[in-house]
């Protein structure tokens, strides 16, 4: 990539040098290049000092953008264009813009061009149409998807995967299965994205079978299967399926993979095989943060704070920057070890040092990181305090707290603003209803669990053999329970 860089460069001074600058065909060229090679910051100035434009200058720069991540630049060159008078965008130009629509999940602005595509009757080909199938499912849009899924005369493999791929990521997983089935012929990387999202959507067994029928049928599971389907190894406990697997990474090339790296990691970490994870990490030569963190994850996940942390250093050494991943693993470690001043100094730099403003998540860790250490009025105040409101993991970390430390009333303070983001969620209840038991406060829980909610007999239940420990009558203690179920 640099000879060709350095070779770019060259010709771009041979063309100056010969007066061929003014060129569109050179110039476009060029355009082309410096977006894949240098960056779109050189193309578009390229793009700026251009005396002469075509559709195809257009094009180029457009699809730079797309190519690069620059999503809102990509759709703002794309109205400039629609603006200019004898100027009309193309497929080509429609295909660059819709895949900016699907990655930042634009449905409103796709939609705008899709109307440009029918009022301007822009050849629906198989690229356009799979494109618009991929923003809808991708956007949840799935009816409209279908049915341009349906009035297409040809369908190609991208066309399953775009829709199967929308239905799996929404949770729809018996219809991605159904079209899945229906397909007559499947190329590897439709199989991989009907197990990964099987995966995602906790069908684990259904995954690992696809893996099998697959490799029955003659396919062999490349880096993104092995990456899809690891987690559900971890979810049957299998350590030896997870070794196998490690195994044939070994053996065919892709442990190499950052993905499959990463994958094992988490996996042999989840299955309590931290020995076999750390020596994944330690084989791996070009380590990105998505590896650092998973490493730093897997020793928080086990409360192994001082390996966590020492890595986290060791990390920031080789100068990779953290991700707000990252920061939520070594805030867990920190809790997990009561490190209350070592988690305030990595918080305190989230923003002030590394631009990364805390999220819920991180104000749940800090949360954490004060109750488990004893700390229930600090962190009081500093849930007061957050800039942004309290999710149910901020409020959860302090009933946990309240739990450890036997504090009912900022138990109950905490489970009431549980009850109202999540009243669904029974282990709330649960949490409550064992401080209620080991205070002894049965008069209190029969109060607070008047109304119709799970609470009641959460805690009649859970005190139950409590009561029966202090001779309570059985009869008296079932009609209790009788009246909250």
């Amino acid at each position: 990539m640099v000879t060709d860089v350095r070779l770019g460069k060259e010709i771009h001074c041979f063309v100056l040098r010969r007066g061929f600058v003014e060129d569109v065909f050179v110039e476009n060229a060029l355009i082309s290049f410096y977006s894949k090679c240098l960056g779109v910051g050189y193309a578009r100035k390229l793009f700026n000092i251009m005396r002469e434009r075509d559709v195809v200058t257009w094009n180029s720069m457009i699809a730079g953008y797309a190519q690069a991540g620059f999503f809102k630049e990509c759709k703002e060159l794309y109205r400039e264009m629609v603006a200019l008078p004898g100027f009309k965008p193309n497929a080509v130009t429609v295909l660059s813009v819709l895949q900016a629509c699907m990655q930042s999940q634009d449905l409103v602005f796709g939609m705008e061009v899709h109307r440009f595509v029918v009022d301007n009757k822009v050849e629906l080909d198989v690229l356009v149409c799979n494109a618009l199938i991929g923003l809808y499912a991708k956007c949840g849009s799935l009816d409209y998807a279908r049915e341009l899924f349906d009035e297409m005369s040809e369908k190609d493999e991208v066309t399953y995967g775009a829709i199967i791929s929308g239905y799996m990521a929404h949770g729809v997983v018996d219809k991605g299965m159904e079209l899945f089935r229906e397909m007559k012929s499947r190329a590897l990387s439709t199989w991989n994205a009907v197990i990964s999202g099987l995966v995602q959507n906790n069908r684990h067994e259904g995954a690992v079978d696809l893996v099998r029928e697959m490799q029955g049928l003659g396919f062999k599971p490349n880096a993104v299967t092995l990456s899809s389907v690891l987690p559900a190894l971890s979810y049957f406990s299998n350590l030896k399926g997870g070794k196998e697997m490690h195994g044939f990474a070994v053996k065919n090339g892709y442990d190499r993979n950052i993905y499959v790296a990463t994958a094992i990691i988490d996996t042999y970490a989840k299955l309590g095989f931290l020995f076999g994870a750390r020596h994944v990490f330690d084989q791996s030569k070009e380590r990105s943060l998505i590896i650092w963190t998973a490493i730093i994850s897997a020793y928080a996940a086990h409360g192994d704070a001082n390996s966590a942390l020492t890595l986290f250093d060791e990390m920031l050494t080789n100068g990779i920057q953290p991700d707000h991943v990252t920061f939520t693993a070594v805030l867990t470690a920190c809790a997990h070890c009561g490190m209350v001043d070592k988690a305030w100094e990595i918080f305190d730099s989230m923003s002030k040092k590394y631009g990364v403003q805390p999220s819920g998540e991180h104000y749940a860790c800090m949360v954490g990181v004060l109750s488990r250490a004893g700390r229930l009025s600090q962190a009081s105040e500093f849930i007061s305090a957050m800039p942004i409101e309290p999710n149910a993991k901020v409020w959860g970390a302090l009933l946990h707290g309240a739990s450890l430390c036997a504090d009912v009333e900022l138990g109950k303070f905490a489970c009431d603003h549980l009850f109202e983001i999540e009243p669904g969620n029974t282990g709330n209840y649960a949490i409550m209803a064992n401080l209620y038991s080991r205070a002894g406060k049965w008069k209190e829980a029969d109060e607070d669990t008047s109304n119709e909610n799970a609470l009641g007999i959460y805690a009649m239940l859970g005190g139950f053999s409590g009561l029966m420990k202090e001779g309570g009558n059985v009869l008296e203690d079932l009609e209790k329970v009788a009246v909250y179920g």
